[in-house]
């Protein structure tokens, strides 16, 4: 079983991985999802009063420290080395590794950056799983193969061509994201058909692109979009299960369950 285990790892390694060139890739997406993993079980673990033995957060002179503050760290200190000039193989993919394990521990923290507040179990915090699935899928896609843009380099004619694709392109998707078409601006980028269905469909409520363009501007659209991402909605009854799933409850709602069973 062992032997058969090892054969397999190391057959895909060299041949699917290695000789594609993805296999640094590999090993940030590795340690991306790892890292993150174990600190979002770590953080539900450290609230949780069945486990009083797990450790709690690390605080120095009263100042509570982030992890998203290791996770810097790592990617800093991974990325110096990678570029210093003297990696070998091993020096690289345990940058690789490292690399990953900081973006894992400081995407964690996502809301953070945006809200600059301890938004971690809030309603807000939320955004730090959309923002950790967002970016393992774009990984992920790469690592398969996926390519958001290629340039003919061939003739003028098919330079400026391309160029002119490229900024449709690319404008689809910023239109996807400004919508808070998440799911279509991401898959978009690398199957650009998805963008350019993105980008004419109707914007969230909410998104950059309502408050521009819906709202006193045009009441209808608003009107159509509050009916179309109404809360409780199917989908969004899914999405809310997904990000209970991995990151855990808000705090109004862990408390509320803590008084249910006590």
């Amino acid at each position: 079983m062992v032997p058969a285990l090892a054969s397999f790892i190391s057959d895909f390694w060299n041949d699917q991985l290695a000789e594609h060139g993805r296999h640094w890739l590999f090993l940030v997406l590795l340690g991306f999802v790892g890292s993150f993993a174990f600190i979002r079980m770590s953080t539900r673990l450290m609230r949780s009063p069945r486990v009083p033995w797990w450790p709690g957060s690390i605080d120095s002179g009263g100042v509570h420290v982030h992890h998203l503050v290791f996770g810097i760290v790592l990617m800093m200190a991974a990325g110096a080395i990678s570029f210093a000039g003297f990696a070998t193989d091993v020096i690289y993919g345990i940058c690789a590794l490292a690399f990953g394990i900081g973006v894992g521990l400081t995407i964690d923290e996502f809301a953070l950056w945006v809200h600059l507040d301890d938004v971690y179990w809030a309603e807000e915090g939320r955004r730090s799983i959309d923002a950790t699935l967002i970016a393992v899928a774009a990984l992920a896609l790469i690592l398969l193969g996926a390519r958001p843009f290629e340039i003919d380099s061939g003739s003028a004619a098919q330079i400026a061509v391309s160029l002119a694709g490229l900024t449709l392109h690319f404008a689809c998707v910023a239109i996807c994201f400004l919508k808070h078409r998440m799911v279509h601006g991401l898959v978009g980028l690398f199957v650009p058909p998805l963008d350019v269905y993105g980008a004419v469909r109707l914007g969230k409520p909410d998104s950059p692109w309502a408050r521009r363009f819906y709202g006193e501007r045009n009441p209808r659209k608003q009107a159509e979009a509050e009916q179309r991402f109404r809360p409780g909605r199917r989908t969004e009854r899914f999405k809310e299960a997904v990000r209970t799933a991995i990151g855990g409850s808000t705090e109004t709602e862990y408390l509320a369950k803590i008084g249910r069973d006590e």
